[in-house]
């Protein structure tokens, strides 16, 4: 079995996965959902602890007291890419080259 291949994978499904929940959380803050409604509050149950190192760096802006653009959500999401890219070039620096295979010819 492949490690690299197996780690890379595992990586990219992580981070696809952080990414959308706080894309969904940003799209959700936008457009004013309902936090009383129990996806939307799951959403933000969920994405509150990846967005917890992150809160606070830059002010949320509110439109019509009810609209919320939440920078710290797409800093969040940018960091948590990066940091992903840097992972993915410390996995393949550090593990082997899968071994090609050969055919024989008859």
């Amino acid at each position: 079995m492949d490690v690299r291949y197996v780690a890379v994978n595992l990586l990219n499904f992580f981070t696809a996965v952080v990414e959308s929940v706080l894309g969904l959380r940003f799209l959700l803050k936008l457009f004013g959902a309902n936090d009383g409604n129990g996806f939307v509050d799951w959403v933000y149950e969920m994405s509150g602890a990846l967005l917890e190192p992150f809160r606070g760096i830059f002010p949320a802006k509110v439109f019509e007291n009810q609209y919320v653009f939440e920078f710290s959500t797409l800093f969040a999401m940018l960091m948590y890419a990066i940091g992903a890219l840097l992972l993915m070039w410390l996995i393949t620096a550090v593990t082997p080259e899968p071994a090609t295979v050969v055919k024989k010819r008859r």
